[in-house]
């Protein structure tokens, strides 16, 4: 069995930076692809971000690339999502979750998942 736990989220203004992290445990952690989602107030949880097992190249929706930056140490069995110039719209709870899917970009390829933190930016 595999243990995701986020934490790291807050309130922030718009602009504002936070980093969450999320701890992994259980199963061999670098044999997951790991992704973050989100869920805002009152609409579908969507994509946010992926990184391969191996740590390559990082996959983003447009709406936070180049403001998003996933990330993951293999020592400390945790993934990070780092997120600057934050915008109100991004106020959601965010989820991470594994998966031994490379290619799998929704909820449902996903096989372990996280309690979820929240995340709020003020305007």
């Amino acid at each position: 069995q595999v243990q995701l736990v986020e934490s790291g989220g807050g309130l922030v203004q718009a602009g504002g930076s936070l980093r969450l992290s999320c701890a992994v445990s259980g199963r061999t952690f670098s044999s997951y692809t790991m992704g973050w989602f989100r869920q805002p107030p009152g609409k579908d949880r969507e994509f946010v971000a992926q990184i391969s097992w191996s740590g390559g190249t990082p996959v983003y929706p447009d709406r936070v690339k180049g403001r998003f930056t996933i990330s993951r140490d293999y020592a400390k069995n945790t993934v990070y999502l780092q997120m600057n110039s934050l915008k109100p719209e991004d106020t959601a709870v965010y989820t991470c979750a594994a998966t031994d899917n490379i290619y799998g970009r929704t909820w449902s390829q996903h096989v372990y998942w996280g309690q979820g933190t929240q995340v709020t930016v003020t305007s």
